[in-house]
């Protein structure tokens, strides 16, 4: 598990403090979810990486697991190129 990832495990994890999350586990399909700890999820990840979810990237794709939302913060990290 990668950096991101750890830091969305632990996000998610105060919120479910009985079961150990996996990387690829469906999130939604566990039950976990509802439309207003999504929104907390969206906006955890624009604070803590600093970047912009946009409307399109609002499909339960980007968010079903650690690993997807890890996926869709790496798309959108602008990458840093040291010279």
């Amino acid at each position: 598990m990668n950096e991101i990832q750890a830091k969305i495990k632990t996000f998610l994890s105060k919120f479910f403090p009985n079961h150990d999350l996996q990387p690829d586990e469906d999130i939604f399909a566990l039950g976990f979810v509802n439309s207003m700890f999504a929104m907390q999820l969206v906006l955890f990840v624009e604070q803590e990486f600093q970047i912009a979810i946009e409307n399109e990237d609002l499909e339960f794709e980007n968010f079903r697991t650690i690993k997807s939302v890890a996926n869709l913060i790496e798309r959108k990290t602008p990458l840093v190129i040291h010279k």
